[in-house]
């Protein structure tokens, strides 16, 4: 893995988190950064170098910025090929690799919680996060939980919960549903151990609250897996601060979505470049919501 973007100098400052009474938070605004030519003497860095980066490397790179008590911060996490296909054959997994699923597996270890809708939890066969000794030490002196919570937003309850998901999860597995949810789905959902989390008076998501909900309960460092309808309902919301891209170096044509799928926004979002690494011509960007100032 090597790090094409940004090749020197200091990591971008990170931008103020978002606090829920005051919904999006406005951050610094954009500003033209060259990245140069990747083989520039003078850029160059022993991050510029093709080797496999260990685990608190890529913690450190993706490290989410500081938080104050109160605020918040949700990032995605996604794949794409290179026609834009969020997955194929219904599956994100043809899609990554290795240092994917690394890159993957640290973003967990960084979270408090992980959101998910329940179509991908079906589709990718979801279990719990489960604690890693890699990552033991950093978590506690975070003040974190030894592994991250699951969330799964659903309007319907529609799950297994006879799954490792529910029977067997490190943290009790956060079901976010609304108020007008199937009675008895609430009550098989509550009687498998899951933790209800109520967003929204009738049976439909309100999805703009469910990261302040996640924060009033300590779940801050927050992270999205999706799938493409989530994560367009997210970016509608306009509640998304940050996304992980991996664009994988494959083709799959067909009708997969996007990894944001659903109504058109009324604007385009702005996002900025924080970092760009490479391996094995996979591409592992990270971009940054860009709020302007009042």
């Amino acid at each position: 893995m090597r790090r094409l973007f940004p090749l020197a100098g200091p990591v971008p400052e990170q931008p103020a988190a978002r606090e829920p009474s005051a919904g999006a938070a406005p951050g610094p605004t954009a500003s033209v950064r060259p990245a140069g030519p990747v083989t520039a003497p003078e850029a160059a860095d022993a991050s510029a170098a093709d080797r496999q980066w260990s685990l608190t490397e890529i913690a450190d790179g993706y490290a989410y910025p500081p938080l104050e008590q109160g605020q918040f911060w949700l990032r995605g996490n996604m794949v794409a090929s290179l026609d834009g296909a969020a997955h194929h054959d219904g599956r994100s997994q043809p899609l990554s690799c290795a240092a994917d699923m690394r890159i993957f597996g640290v973003l967990r270890a960084l979270a408090d919680v992980v959101v998910v809708g329940a179509q991908t939890v079906r589709q990718e066969g979801y279990g719990g996060a489960r604690p890693r000794e890699a990552f033991a030490q950093r978590r506690a002196a975070a003040g974190q939980a030894p592994a991250a919570a699951i969330a799964v937003v659903t309007s319907g309850l529609d799950l297994d919960f006879d799954s490792p998901l529910f029977t067997s999860p490190a943290a009790p597995t956060l079901l976010v549903t609304g108020a007008g949810a199937p009675p008895h789905r609430l009550a098989a959902a509550r009687g498998a151990g899951a933790e209800v989390v109520l967003a929204g008076e009738g049976a439909a998501v309100e999805v703009d609250r469910v990261p302040a909900l996640l924060a009033a309960r300590g779940l801050r460092r927050q992270l999205t897996e999706g799938g493409p309808a989530l994560l367009g309902q997210f970016a509608a919301a306009d509640v998304l601060d940050e996304l992980c891209l991996t664009v994988a170096p494959r083709l799959v044509a067909g009708g997969a979505p996007r990894i944001a799928h659903g109504p058109d926004l009324a604007l385009p979002s702005d996002f900025v470049l924080d970092s760009l690494l490479e391996e094995a011509g996979f591409l592992f960007t990270r971009y940054r919501r860009v709020r302007q100032s009042p």
